[in-house]
């Protein structure tokens, strides 16, 4: 009857790439058949997992293997039910939070009881404190588990690694169990500013402190301020490929002929490709050859007829007062094409000009140029805090990872940002308000050049790791974690790493309180020139037109004092003139100045509380009318004769005061003299405050009524003696041309 009921059950089940049941023991066969099918697939699982974690010996596995528990926990979120035997779940954080800790405890290996056991015993109150325990936490969590994390070579290759900072982040602005529940990270979660600028800094070759802001701004140039995962990832697998070309390069047998010193890093390599040479530019003459930027200096090997040249070396490194900038070239010295860097120091007899031609823009330009003045200003730095060995080593490094997360963005989203030098940590510390405060507070994270032992590198160190739970990498051991060499370093405290200082659980560094007082102060500085470049106007006679509109207050206060000159109307002239020698006389005159001050802040201070934060208004100026090519042209001729007319009268006052100090024309020598001599005795005998008196009396009654026919009288007298007198000889000495040799 049983056998009866199982056949005509199972003739009615249908398999895969099989016909119906026929019979009981057909039946039997086809179910052992998927059973051994199912053990051996089984088996070959846990033989390759087991092979894979023997072979690869890393915290790949922990990525990896556990992903879909963990997409399980947090797809069950904060049920208790769901919780599987031995996993404690953190009641003050959230779902996401507690997934992102359980990952951190498994890369720790530790259990998330010891994890939260050893938060407890490191952390003071504060940061202890109800209201912050779950960010804090997480906080603590994440930075240990990223500081043994990103010791591994191959971390920013493994997308476990990638997947894991990217949910630290959503975790991070969603913490504690009260926080909006993100259940499911997938490509519609969006991480925010803070976030990427509170953890992304402790990953050395993803983001910096200096440079975290700029670097979210770009990634989220197209986002609106938020970034989704495919792009994050997408900038991770551009380090990832930035990191094996700099690689390939370094180990390349073409670089072989460079003579590098022990520990010299080839950052980056430019002209190998034909169709994209770099030219070299001394004077007229210009060469095609390969350029090769290292940690310390810059190499040109023109190239050859078979090979390239002997490398010429520029010391970056060195204090030769280098000056790198853009500049303009051309066939035959003509300044033509935007398109070059010129390098100039006193050991080079003159510049030496860097061309980078490409077909459209100067991208290429502009990369080269901002990573040259990187590793000035990293040296610049090295040399203005006498920084050695640890210190050293430490700041290059910096410099090298800042260039190589520019290449990222260049190569893995094919542009290059429009202000580059943004991206690089000491390039952006010299050009930001307040840079220097932050150049100081990087300098104090590093070992100086009194640190050169490893006994007081580990004070430091201790020091360092005493503040609120500190658990930060080194831009030093990163590189090295990754397979690039450096020199011997003194004062190095083991093969793994040294931590800096740069990040604090619950709390801002100095370094930190530095950049946002800095970036602060640089957002106003953007607002004050976005609002600069909005009032700019094209033709000198629209910008001539603007300006006479702004004088205007100027220029009526200019003609009021000349109505008041000419006596048009006597009685306001006289009481100007008596009020103005009532305060000369009295010696009030040395307070004219702070008077004018006072008054002007007075006014401002009125405009600030009267205004109450509207907008200034807006100055209307009659826009003269529009002028074609040829008028501007010919008005610019006009602008340049008239300019040149003033040149020439005053070269002529010139000529004539030499002559009659030489007495070329002695009857009017003699005259100059005597007036000279009147005039010493004047300023010798009569106090100050007579000699202005009598100053303001002479010019501001000039024009009266009863002085003015003897006014025009000795004028005209003046006028005749001056032009009586002959100015001095000149003689042009014109270079003779010799032909030049090609």
């Amino acid at each position: 009857m049983i056998k009866q009921h199982l056949i005509a059950n199972a003739r009615s089940i249908s398999f895969p790439n099989c016909t119906k049941i026929k019979s009981f023991r057909h039946f039997c066969r086809l179910l052992f058949n998927g059973f051994f099918c199912c053990a051996v697939r089984m088996g070959s699982k846990v033989k390759g997992a087991m092979a894979s974690l023997a072979r690869e010996n890393s915290f790949k596995t922990i990525f990896s293997s556990s992903r879909k528990s963990e997409d399980d926990d947090e797809n069950q979120g904060s049920s208790s039910a769901s919780q599987s035997p031995g996993k404690k779940w953190i009641s003050e954080l959230s779902s996401l939070a507690n997934v992102v800790v359980g990952r951190c405890a498994r890369i720790l290996l530790l259990s998330t009881e010891d994890l939260q056991q050893q938060f407890e015993t490191e952390a003071s109150d504060f940061i202890k404190h109800p209201s912050r325990y779950a960010r804090n936490f997480l906080e603590y969590c994440c930075f240990k588990a990223l500081a043994v994390a990103t010791q591994l070579t191959d971390h920013v290759s493994d997308k476990g690694f990638r997947r894991l900072t990217f949910d630290m982040m959503l975790a991070w602005e969603a913490p504690a169990m009260t926080s909006k529940p993100l259940l499911k990270v997938d490509i519609e979660n969006y991480v925010g500013p803070e976030a990427f600028e509170r953890l992304a800094p402790a990953i050395p070759t993803v983001a910096d402190v200096i440079t975290a802001h700029n670097l979210f701004d770009v990634l989220t140039s197209s986002t609106r301020g938020r970034l989704p995962f495919p792009i994050y990832d997408k900038y991770l697998a551009g380090v990832e490929k930035a990191i094996k070309t700099m690689k390939n390069q370094s180990a390349s047998t073409m670089l072989s002929s460079l003579r590098l010193a022990n520990g010299e890093m080839i950052i980056d390599v430019d002209g190998t490709v034909t169709t994209q040479p770099v030219l070299q530019h001394v004077g007229v003459s210009a060469w095609p050859g390969r350029l090769t930027l290292t940690d310390h200096a810059l190499y040109f090997e023109a190239l050859g007829i078979v090979s390239y040249d002997k490398a010429k070396k520029y010391d970056l490194s060195s204090d030769l007062k280098q000056v790198v900038k853009p500049d303009l070239t051309g066939p035959w010295g003509a300044r033509l094409f935007d398109k070059a860097v010129m390098y100039k120091s006193i050991s080079l007899p003159e510049p030496v000009v860097m061309e980078f031609p490409e077909l459209t823009g100067h991208s290429r330009r502009d990369y080269w140029l901002a990573i040259l003045q990187e590793i000035l200003c990293v040296h610049q730095f090295i040399r203005k805090f006498h920084l050695e060995g640890v210190g050293r080593a430490e700041a290059i490094s910096k410099s090298v990872l800042g260039i190589l997360r520019l290449r990222a963005i260049r190569e893995a989203f094919h542009i290059l940002p429009p202000h580059p030098e943004r991206l690089l940590t000491f390039n952006l510390a010299e050009k930001l308000p307040g840079g220097d405060l932050i150049l100081e507070a990087l300098s104090d994270l590093l070992p100086s050049v009194d640190a050169r032992s490893p006994r007081n590198n580990e004070v430091h160190i201790s020091k360092n790791m005493d503040k609120s739970g500190l658990h930060s990498t080194s831009a030093l051991s990163t590189l090295s974690s990754l397979g690039f060499t450096f020199s011997k370093v003194s004062g190095a405290t083991d093969e793994t790493g040294l931590p800096v200082g740069e990040v604090l659980v619950g709390e801002l560094t100095p370094l930190e309180r530095a950049v946002m007082q800095s970036r602060s102060s640089f957002e106003k500085v953007e607002l004050a020139q976005a609002t600069i470049q909005g009032v700019k106007v094209e033709g000198i006679d629209t910008n001539a037109a603007v300006m006479k509109e702004l004088l205007l207050p100027a220029i009526e206060f200019v003609k009021w004092l000349q109505v008041l000159a000419t006596w048009e109307d006597p009685l306001k002239s006289v009481i100007f003139c008596t009020i103005v020698c009532y305060i000369i006389y009295r010696g009030w005159i040395c307070y004219a100045l702070p008077c004018f001050f006072l008054a002007i802040a007075i006014f401002m201070l009125c405009s600030h509380h009267f205004s109450k934060g509207k907008p200034i208004t807006e100055i209307r100026v009659a826009a003269p009318p529009t002028q074609n090519t040829v008028e501007q042209l010919l008005a610019l001729q006009q602008a340049v004769s008239q300019v040149e007319e003033l040149v020439q009268d005053g070269n002529i006052i010139l000529l004539k005061i030499r002559a009659l100090l030489l007495a070329a024309f002695p009857q009017a020598t003699d005259r100059a003299a005597v007036v000279l001599i009147f005039l010493a005795i004047i300023l010798a005998f009569l106090p100050s405050k007579i000699i202005i008196l009598l100053v303001f009396l002479e010019i501001f009654t000039r024009q009266m009524p009863l002085r003015q026919p003897s006014t025009e009288r000795v004028t005209r007298r003046f006028r005749e003696w001056w032009f009586s007198i002959p100015a001095a000889p000149v003689l042009l000495d014109k270079p003779k041309q010799e032909k030049k040799k090609k």
